[in-house]
């Protein structure tokens, strides 16, 4: 970074006439302060108006001249002239140091000489920060103290600490003055206790000073934290059911990576090796029977410490497609309606069992077809055992009803006598019984 040094002088000759030095009185040189980065280079001009042939001159800040008009006076390589003319003088300082900063002037030999001052001020770049108080690895819990530290910076750098991109207002600062007596040792102490969540977190200091042009320098430390097992089992189904498999993960983590998993079963080892099988993190159950239901622990270790976790299992029965209760009584009461009517409606019994039960629950398969087929064969048994038994009582009762012809012909010994004896007997005969189905 330049800042130009402007100087602007009238000069008057020593053997100039009295008008001459009239004008020159309002002549005077004019400069400006500059400040560089040490190392770089700097840029300190002087201007003067209406000079008529007055010498310019630059001296440092040991008075000594470094030019006298396009001359120069002092063996210094890094300084160059840049300019030179009846109105500026300019010169350059390359490679600034810090022994470099102080007044410089600029003269006009008018009479009397006329001077003008310019300050040079070398800002001290800070060195690349350093982090310091880390030993890897931490265990959960413990207090850390971090210590950031740069040198070599003037003014005394600023330092900041960040931690997951978020500023810590709560750090300590020290500043002291180095052994030139010029520029600034920084330093900056963070406390804070860890925990797992600061594993891997990356705590940065930043450095921010005028030199680095708006660009921070920057020091990054990367936590390495080591803390128990953190364990946890996910079943892979919420509802587990009889007949069915089930693998039961144990979820751990840990730094140090815990060691292979331990399973136990009620406190004790597995009781069914070849259904309860281990794979990894895993217990992989076959299939389940009630025999299974207890509580089930996962047990990881690492290093630094020991930790578990347990799931109860209850073995649920399968559910039924029909709810018994209701299904059945109506299915019954559909199967007396139609035994009496099965004489004169034979074919109620397919349409009845064909009815589906109101109580069944929306959303269900229909109902069972074995139980169906079942109720449908009673019917048909209770049908064709109801139609043998009405044949046969037909069957017993038809000799009750006897004709004319009949009566007569029981004890005559022709046609002619039966007719007789039938119109005879008439009077006596019984009351003739007929049966109407």
């Amino acid at each position: 970074m330049f800042v130009l040094f402007l100087c602007n002088l009238s000069l008057v000759p020593a053997a100039a006439s009295k008008n001459k030095v009239k004008g020159s009185q309002g002549q005077f040189p004019l400069t400006q302060n500059v400040t560089v980065v040490e190392g770089g280079t700097a840029i300190l001009t002087c201007r003067v108006d209406q000079n008529d042939n007055t010498s310019l001159q630059w001296s440092n800040p040991a008075q000594q001249t470094l030019y006298f008009d396009d001359k120069k006076a002092l063996r210094d390589n890094r300084i160059e002239l840049v300019r030179a003319s009846w109105h500026e003088l300019s010169i350059s300082v390359s490679d600034v140091s810090l022994s470099d900063e102080g007044q410089y002037t600029c003269s006009l030999f008018t009479m009397p000489v006329k001077t003008s001052k310019a300050y040079l001020t070398v800002l001290g770049v800070p060195e690349k920060p350093q982090i310091s108080g880390f030993s890897s690895p931490v265990m959960e819990g413990d207090l850390m103290q971090l210590t950031c530290k740069t040198s070599g910076s003037k003014p005394a750098a600023d330092i900041r600490w960040f931690k997951n991109d978020k500023e810590i207002k709560d750090v300590k600062y020290l500043k002291e003055e180095d052994a030139n007596r010029k520029t600034f040792t920084v330093s900056s102490t963070l406390d804070f206790r860890v925990d797992r969540s600061d594993d891997g977190v990356a705590v940065i200091c930043r450095v921010d000073h005028e030199s680095l042009n708006a660009t921070p320098q920057v020091a990054m430390q990367v936590l390495e934290i080591h803390y128990t097992p953190s364990v946890k089992i996910i079943p892979s189904t919420p509802f587990p059911q009889e007949g069915q498999p089930l693998i039961l993960t144990c979820e751990s983590k840990g730094k140090p990576l815990p060691e292979p998993v331990l399973w136990t079963k009620d406190g004790g080892e597995l009781p069914d090796p070849d259904r309860m099988v281990v794979s990894g993190r895993e217990l992989n159950i076959l299939f389940l029977n009630k025999t299974d239901n207890g509580t089930y622990r996962c047990e990881a270790t690492n290093t630094i410490g020991q930790s578990s976790a347990e799931y109860v299992l209850i073995v649920h029965d399968v559910p039924n497609t029909l709810l018994p209760t209701t299904i059945i009584p109506s299915l019954t009461t559909a199967t007396v309606t139609t035994t009496v009517a099965i004489t004169t409606s034979p074919t109620t019994s397919a349409t009845t069992s064909s009815i589906r039960d109101p109580n069944a629950l929306a959303g269900q398969n229909g109902p069972d077809h074995a139980l169906i087929g079942g109720i449908v064969a009673v019917v048909v048994f209770v049908t064709l055992c109801s139609i043998f038994l009405l044949g046969r009582y037909l069957a017993r009762h038809k000799g009750t009803y006897l004709t004319n012809e009949a009566k007569g012909a029981e004890d005559a010994p022709d046609a002619d006598t039966a007719i007789i004896n039938a119109e005879g007997s008439q009077v006596h005969a019984e009351e003739k019984k007929e049966y109407f189905i």
